[in-house]
């Protein structure tokens, strides 16, 4: 079996990588970065240390900007400004330079910081730097090395807090939006903190990068507190390759790819099942609206996620393993509870189309709602997990998504560039769904999804309770213990949600290309028989149905189990094709039923023939079918590496070419006769195999 199943495994990645990669999901590209020690811990905030103060110099200006404040933070404001009038700084980067102290904590009065020395000109040696820096394959921007960002910090970066140890940056104001950092699009990061264990940024706002509103790299403990990143391409919160963080009453709106990007967090939870002593980032009480995605995560390793809002965006939630060389791959042990992940529904793949999103940054009209999205996702879906392991997702509240609740599939190792064999099939095992409440809000309003989970069948191990509405109607049961009461144990997709991906993954915001086949894209999304899914499954049938007419007019004429068989067979495939056309339709095992005892009538039919070799096979077909119906409609079968679907695809495709040759080889003049009712009757020569 091991060795069959090795087989299947190549002829299965062999074709996807034969038809090419897909386009990748976007992420970002970087340094390679160290692997941390894990010794740090989540910075405690200070009211007490070495203190900086940051202020701006118009006095009506900041008197206009705490008016409506509260009598004490007012006069505690004007106390500040005062001081900082007379020994303070008018830039942000200013006060982070300074600040050499340990422990040191900077105070910044409300207004606008635009940061003017950082977006001077760059000087010739930094320019030429630049010039001769590695480039991303994705989006072209440099990527600096640590010593180079130590060298010409502002190259890509408003604000750099780099190599600074427990430095805290605070806004004073009585939201965050009163302090607010403006990138205007200038640069790539509006604030960076690079190798800045124990940073605490607390009560202030960013917006407009190129990229990133707060960017945390190579850190071990951080905490994001009361912070918020709104109009930015891609991200308003990215934190890569850190420990100990903390997300906390974060909110992030109008961003290209998430409002909250954990991604590639320390992988320390890789070799244990579900039992994790910690995770390494935190993210609570946070709120993610009118982005492309709420949250993503490539690589988002041991991220705990409660207590957060992901509304009114083009999907809710993604963390995945489909981006290369991202460190801790394949994604694993994160835990989403007690989230509210609903009425992500919003279509802006509408500016790609129009052009807006090639337009310069400042042009697209951001700050009016536009998003330009940075990766293919399905408009309406809650959560996305291409390629996750030994997740949990429970008690959350999932509703009003309207294509699904979750979509769920495998990403094969080459994607991400790895390469070994085993790798092409170590991902999406080991997952709890459990108690999530689904089609219904938190006020218990019933508000259905689209369906509740859609999922490409592969993964050993996972289980769900209390889930109905899936496009596969038998998703495996957890037992009380919250293990999988019988499991499955498959290493590849069912053939048609493998398409289905392998399709909807060509989208190329920088080309303008939205798959025309796959029904994600809101507006542009196909329908009925222009999905790629429904086309390869009525192509299928016609074929399928037109060779077993011929067989029966050409071989099998007077033979009545052949006619109730070929009823039955024919019956089946326009069934499934509706089937699939609806998702999660109890039509599709039914027609599967039916075209597998059609075959089996078939089948039996053409053994008392000369082609009896070719009836054979047909049974096997109509067992593989007949499996598949049981598979999709009763019980997954547990303990088989892939699904029924797929071994009878593969026979399928032997079958049709001698079932084609048994129809062209059979004479004319002759019918075949019941070998019920006259056994000695004369037979045709069976033509070779295919």
């Amino acid at each position: 079996m091991k060795a069959y199943t090795r087989l299947l495994g190549i002829v299965a990645v062999a074709a996807i990588a034969i038809l090419g990669p897909a386009a990748t999901a976007s992420a970002h590209e970087e340094r390679p970065t160290r692997e941390l020690e894990g010794t740090g811990s989540v910075p405690v905030y200070r009211t007490t240390g070495p203190t900086l103060l940051v202020c701006k110099s118009d006095p009506a200006d900041f008197a206009t900007r705490i008016a409506g404040f509260p009598a004490d933070l007012k006069a505690a404001n004007e106390q500040l400004w005062q001081q900082c009038q007379q020994g303070g700084h008018r830039h942000i980067q200013q006060a982070v330079d300074a600040a050499h102290l340990p422990g040191t904590i900077i105070k910044i009065l409300p207004g606008v910081y635009l940061e003017e020395p950082s977006i001077a000109p760059a000087s010739p040696e930094c320019a030429a730097m630049e010039n001769g820096a590695v480039r991303g394959k994705i989006y072209g921007y440099p990527v600096l090395t640590w010593d180079q960002q130590l060298a010409c910090p502002h190259l890509a970066n408003l604000i750099a807090i780099l190599g600074k140890k427990n430095l805290q940056l605070e806004g004073t104001g009585a939201s965050p939006m009163d302090v607010l950092v403006d990138a205007q699009y200038k640069k790539l990061n509006a604030i960076r903190a690079d190798n800045a264990d124990g940073v605490y940024f607390r009560n202030m706002s960013a917006q407009r990068a190129q990229f990133n509103a707060f960017y945390v790299m190579e850190t071990d403990g951080f905490v994001l507190d009361r912070t918020i990143g709104r109009w930015n391409d891609e991200y308003a919160f990215l934190t890569f390759a850190v420990d100990h963080g903390l997300y906390t009453d974060c909110e992030g709106y109008g961003n290209g790819d998430s409002a909250f990007y954990p991604g590639a967090a320390s992988n320390i939870n890789k070799d244990r099942g579900h039992d994790v002593p910690r995770y390494a980032v935190e993210i609570q009480r946070c709120y993610g609206h009118h982005n492309t995605l709420g949250y993503s995560g490539t690589a988002g390793d041991s991220v705990w996620v409660h207590d957060s809002v992901f509304t009114e965006n083009t999907a809710g939630i993604a963390t995945d393993s489909a981006f290369p060389d991202h460190p801790g791959m394949p994604q694993n042990h994160s835990k989403f509870e007690r989230n509210i992940i609903a009425n992500n529904n919003v279509d802006y793949y509408k500016h790609i189309v129009d052009g807006t999103c090639k337009k310069p940054f400042e042009q697209r009209g951001y700050e009016q709602g536009v998003v330009c999205p940075a990766v293919g996702l399905p408009v309406g879906a809650g959560v996305v997990n291409p390629g996750g392991n030994y997740n949990i997702w429970r008690d959350n509240h999932i509703y009003d998504n309207r294509y699904s609740g979750f979509v769920t599939s495998f990403v094969p190792g080459f994607v991400r560039n790895d390469t070994e064999f085993a790798q092409q099939f170590d991902t999406s095992h080991h997952n709890r769904y459990i108690d999530n409440v689904m089609g219904v809000s938190e006020k218990g309003e019933a508000k259905p999804n689209g369906i509740n989970f859609w999922w490409d069948g592969q993964g050993v191990g996972s289980c769900w309770t209390d889930m109905s509405a899936t496009n596969i109607r038998t998703v495996p049961a957890c037992g009380d213990d919250e293990l999988p009461a019988l499991g499955t144990h498959r290493y590849l997709g069912e053939p048609a949600g493998t398409l289905k991906m392998y399709a909807c993954a060509g989208y190329d915001g920088g080309r303008q290309h939205l798959p025309s086949d796959c029904d994600w894209y809101g507006a542009y999304a196909a329908h009925g028989l222009e999905r790629i899914e429904v086309k390869w499954a009525l192509g299928g049938a016609v074929v399928l149905g037109l060779l077993a007419i011929g067989l029966y007019y050409r071989r099998l004429r007077d033979s009545k189990r052949a006619l109730i068989g070929l009823l039955l067979a024919v019956g089946g495939l326009v069934v499934g094709v509706f089937g699939t056309i609806e998702m999660g339709s109890v039509l599709h095992p039914v027609g599967l039923a039916f075209y597998g005892a059609g075959l089996t009538l078939l089948g039996l039919a053409l053994r008392g023939t000369s082609a009896r070799k070719l009836g054979v096979m047909t049974l096997l077909v109509a067992v593989f079918a007949l499996l598949g119906a049981i598979d999709h409609g009763l019980l997954m079968i547990p303990w088989i590496p892939v699904s029924p679907a797929l071994l009878r695809v593969l026979m399928e495709i032997v079958w049709i070419p001698w079932a084609l040759g048994a129809v062209l080889a059979a004479p004319r003049t002759a019918t075949a006769a019941d070998p019920a009712t006259d056994p000695a009757a004369p037979a045709a020569p069976e033509p070779a195999a295919a």
